[in-house]
């Protein structure tokens, strides 16, 4: 019995960043043909834990995704924002540590490999390692204070490549962020890596960013072939 879509995922820590790349050009040469990048080709990051398996619907499946972590980077898209403003957006790398949702993201156009990252906050400091298979790939430092956490939701949109077609993937959430959270530095610690092009500009520029010590959401939501109705 095949896992089947969407999967909720609840109570996840995160951190999110957009920044400036060093090589806006290298950057929008990861977005493939028939998707354009947006101006300048802002760069985001995620980097999130899940603690227990028991925080996916999928748990109990034989195929469920596990505690897990995930690292995923990418290129903001122009002309695809979703109805609040936020950009549309193109995964270029995604280093999980589960091997089923590896399988069940890359059925889905996803660009997963292996990798794993950690979250460590103590004393008011962040800081968020990605490993992929040669070892350590980025680390992400910031000033975090939860004190009186903010409450959003709304709505994520990434597109992926099934086939020949692209696909517009929907991916609501439901999030508390931190109440004081300013991005330090970010470091890519492999320069001989293709992940390299997405270093941020010095100095660094964070356009967005948040900590969310717990966030829900569906993985993935509302999808259908890019343009279509079901994939607007």
């Amino acid at each position: 019995m095949t896992l089947q879509a969407p999967q909720l995922i609840t109570g996840a820590r995160m951190l999110y960043a957009v920044w400036v790349p060093a090589d806006p050009a290298a950057a929008a040469a990861l977005v493939p043909e028939g998707l354009t990048a947006r101006e300048g080709a802002p760069v985001f990051i995620n980097q999130y834990l899940v603690d227990d398996a028991a925080q996916a619907s999928g748990g109990a499946h034989p195929d469920g995704f596990g505690a897990y972590s995930l690292t995923y980077l990418g290129v903001d898209l122009a002309g695809l924002d979703t109805e609040d403003g936020t950009p549309g957006r193109w995964w270029t790398h995604y280093f999980n540590s589960s091997p089923p949702m590896i399988a069940y993201a890359a059925a889905r156009g996803v660009p997963a490999t292996a990798g794993r990252t950690a979250l460590e906050l103590a004393g008011g400091r962040l800081v968020a390692t990605t490993w992929g298979e040669r070892g350590q790939l980025i680390r992400t430092t910031a000033r975090v204070e939860v004190g009186t956490p903010f409450h959003h939701t709304g709505q994520l949109r990434y597109v992926t490549r099934v086939g020949d077609g692209l696909v517009s993937g929907r991916y609501p959430f439901v999030m508390d962020g931190a109440e004081t959270f300013a991005v330090e530095s970010v470091e890519f610690l492999d320069t001989a890596h293709p992940v390299y092009a997405l270093r941020p500009a010095e100095p660094l520029n964070v356009t967005f960013g948040f900590y969310s010590p717990s966030i829900s959401f569906c993985y993935p939501g509302g999808e259908g072939p890019l343009g279509s109705e079901a994939g607007s």
